[in-house]
């Protein structure tokens, strides 16, 4: 058949993608900003349509010829207003689905009771299979509770959690039941249903075997991940707004994305309905060999997608309200207008241009930034206690980057192999900033051109720059000659070209 994926930039989508060609069907993947997946080893194999779900035009247009339609964009980023998105998506793909005739509609959910009190985030989730089904397209609706890996929110949410604290004292959610499931089986499922002609106009309930409370299912992590076991403390007086927060603190996802997830933890999520292993019956994978598998995958730095991937939401946002057209970006020239605050620093190196790009590319997680470490951890600190998302959310890869992908509170605007890299920062700011790196060739070497740039917003906008600008002199020049001093170390050891890593031994991949 011929498909089209709505959020194949995202962290479902991104991993759908590929079960689908598996299977022999024809892809064509939607996303906002297209060369976010340049990078993906199956961009060869797929068409890519630039889609806004919020715009209808684009929506019909790349609704034309396709036989089935996936609906896996969620816009809970931590912004006000995600549940009316959420509807105007709904509603824009199923009218253009109806005017090309598709033959089915496919939506990932959220597993909850509707006769109880859903949170938020449940009810948003549920609405949007029902705006989807208010047409005569068929539409098959799957429903999970917490999926199971690497890099997905709730995985990660938990792994930290359990990982930073040998003692948590909880809110009284911890002896709520959850189903969870693996990421595998809920592709699985996705591909199933399509050619499952009993599926169309269901909704199935999906979870894997195991029937657990959430303090169960923290004593699972850490048993498969070799910890001890955790103490864990009810305590009734934590409401879900220091929940959130606390989590924000801890763990990778921002407290604004953190709170709607913390709020449904109250909401039993277990299976009622065992419709859909009476009509597609299998063996789900357990609860600990999900956990042994999500971890697999990130100690061979292999993980395809994080919760992160589809990203950006939160700064076009913050965008949209505080910046237009006429503002200045990092590419216009100094006379374009506006105030831009800039530091500027060039570094040599005797390596060539593409070692040097590679150095770049491996800058943040657990790398770090080439200058005193504490600085960016105070930094970050400082980001999570205002809300922000501070350094926790790390890199997917640790050499590798594409366009979209984040590198702690960062995220890559451009990439330009082996000539640019621009990181446009997500962090709380009183404007908009950018690190900017541009290689050029320097006779048999290359040539660092480091640029860091700053649009103020308002009086605390230049406050802000002003006050950094003492660490700037010591984070900014030694960044540049440390990065180009790696990139000799790179160009003579030759694990790596052009950015990415040299096929090789799995030793040659984790160094």
């Amino acid at each position: 058949m011929r498909v089209l994926v709505t959020g194949a930039t995202g962290y479902i989508g991104g991993r759908l993608v590929p079960y689908l060609l598996e299977r022999g069907h024809e892809v064509v993947c939607a996303a906002r900003t297209p060369a976010k997946l340049d990078d993906r080893p199956w961009r060869g194999d797929v068409e890519v349509a630039r889609v806004d779900v919020l715009e209808p035009a684009t929506v019909h247009a790349a609704c034309r010829d396709v036989d089935v339609v996936y609906h896996l964009v969620h816009s809970m980023d931590g912004e006000p207003g995600f549940a009316e998105r959420d509807r105007r998506a709904a509603s824009n793909v199923r009218h253009a689905a109806v005017a090309a005739g598709v033959q089915r509609i496919v939506y990932l959910g959220g597993l909850g009771r509707e006769d109880d009190d859903l949170s938020d985030h449940l009810r948003s989730r549920q609405e949007v299979g029902r705006v989807l089904a208010d047409g005569p397209v068929p539409v098959t609706e799957l429903r999970a509770a917490i999926i199971i890996g690497s890099g997905s929110a709730s995985f990660e949410m938990l792994r930290h959690l359990v990982e930073v604290l040998p003692v948590m004292t909880t809110p009284r959610w911890v002896s709520t039941r959850c189903q969870p499931i693996a990421v595998r089986d809920v592709l699985r499922a996705l591909c199933d249903v399509i050619e499952e002609p009993r599926a169309a106009d269901k909704v199935y309930e999906l979870g894997g075997p195991d029937v657990l409370t959430y303090a169960e299912l923290m004593q699972t992590y850490a048993e498969v991940a070799g910890l001890r076991r955790r103490i864990i403390l009810p305590v009734p007086v934590l409401t879900p707004r220091l929940s959130s927060l606390w989590v924000g603190l801890v763990t990778p996802l921002p407290t604004g994305l953190a709170r709607p997830l913390v709020d449904s933890l109250v909401n039993e999520v277990v299976i009622s309905d065992d419709a859909f292993q009476r009509d597609l019956p299998r063996t789900m994978i357990p609860a600990a060999e999900a956990f042994r598998l999500a971890l697999t995958r990130i100690q061979d730095l292999d993980v395809a997608t994080t919760w992160a991937s589809a990203g950006g939401a939160v700064a076009s946002a913050a965008r949209a309200a505080t910046t237009g057209p006429e503002d200045p970006r990092p590419e216009d020239p100094t006379w374009a207008g506006g105030t831009v605050f800039a530091d500027e620093r060039e570094a040599v190196s005797a390596a060539p241009p593409d070692a040097l790009f590679t150095a770049v590319c491996a800058i943040g997680g657990g790398r770090g930034y080439h200058t005193p470490r504490w600085m960016w951890e105070l930094r970050g600190v400082m980001d999570k206690l205002v809300g922000g998302i501070g350094l926790r959310r790390g890199r997917r890869h640790p050499v590798t980057l594409g366009v979209g992908e984040v590198v702690d509170f960062w995220r890559v605007e451009a990439l330009e192999r082996p000539h640019l890299l621009r990181l446009e920062a997500e962090m709380k700011v009183p404007g908009r900033a950018w690190l900017e790196f541009r290689i050029e060739p320097e006779g048999t070497g290359s040539r660092l051109l480091q640029r860091a740039r700053f649009h103020p917003r308002g009086l605390w906008g230049r406050l802000y720059w002003g006050v950094l600008l003492p660490f700037h002199g010591i984070i900014f020049p030694r960044m540049a000659r440390e990065l180009a001093r790696e990139a000799e170390v790179i160009a003579a050891s030759g694990l790596t070209v052009a950015g990415r890593p040299r096929r090789g031994s799995r030793s040659q991949r984790h160094r």
